[in-house]
């Protein structure tokens, strides 16, 4: 038994608080930031108030984001030696709300740049995957499945989506999304690839940490997304290509805007948004 408590799937050794044995520390630890940055998104939105379903799909995606990563360091690092591995499953399954939730912010958000009917079917196809992902993933108890549920979710739904506003609006929020999408991906690298730095900081940790930064990104995208409008909409279109060199010179434009910003206040005013 001790033994089976000390080693672990990722190869991280435990470790002993109190009398009391974690595992996976580091692990749980990084899942526990996804939290934080995710407690800190919900009371941000909350405090800014925004008005609509693309809002409100936000502040729950954020709200069951955080669950289910302080479920899946607790229940599924820290004490799966205690609890077993079906208790990896109420995380797994919670998350797989928070994207839908964010499916479905998407979706409202893109209503006015996509055909009516085609939206009514990613509503209803955002609910059967949902379904479909989460009975395969309770029959098998894969992690597998999880994640081609997120790549489904973020790469197929919300990735296209938050791209052909920005290409038709030129929305700050979207452009955000999608960027931040793009930059997730490194988290399935590190856990497919299971590319660490060091056995405190595995390819858990290193995914994690990924993860941790595009929560804190889609919620400056949140803060960004505005009601779209007819006038929003450009007429002319760019090209694919255009559209995307935009998007990161847009990128270059905010770091420079926020090294301003650092550099050229007084200290009394530096207050985070």
């Amino acid at each position: 038994m001790e033994n089976k408590i000390i080693q672990s799937a990722s190869g991280q050794p435990s470790i002993e608080m109190f009398g009391i044995t974690i595992m996976e520390p580091m692990v749980t630890f990084t899942d526990l930031w996804i939290t934080a940055v995710c407690v800190y998104a919900l009371f941000k939105l909350i405090r800014l108030n925004k008005k609509g379903k693309v809002h409100q799909y936000m502040r729950w995606y954020f709200g069951i984001m955080a669950l289910a990563t302080f479920l899946g360091g607790i229940l599924g690092h820290a004490f799966q030696y205690a609890v077993g591995l079906e208790w990896k499953l109420p995380g797994w399954l919670i998350s797989m709300l928070a994207v839908m939730a964010i499916e479905r912010a998407s979706i409202m958000h893109a209503r006015p740049v996509i055909n009516e009917k085609f939206g009514k079917f990613l509503e209803i196809a955002n609910v059967v995957e949902l379904l479909t992902f989460a009975v395969i993933t309770f029959s098998t108890l894969n992690f597998f499945f999880i994640q081609v549920h997120s790549a489904y979710g973020l790469g197929l739904v919300v990735l296209p989506l938050h791209f052909l506003v920005y290409w038709r609006t030129r929305n700050e929020g979207s452009r955000i999304f999608f960027l931040t999408v793009i930059f997730a991906t490194l988290a399935a690298f590190f856990y497919t690839s299971e590319i660490g730095l060091h056995t405190w900081f595995n390819h858990l940790d290193v995914a994690h940490t990924v993860m941790a930064i595009s929560m804190y990104c889609f919620y400056r995208g949140a803060r960004k997304l505005e009601v779209l409008k007819p006038e929003n909409i450009r007429e002319e279109k760019s090209t694919l290509s255009d559209t995307m060199r935009e998007a990161i010179a847009g990128l270059k434009k905010t770091k420079g805007v926020n090294r301003f910003n650092l550099n050229n206040l007084h200290p009394a005013l530096k207050i985070s948004t």
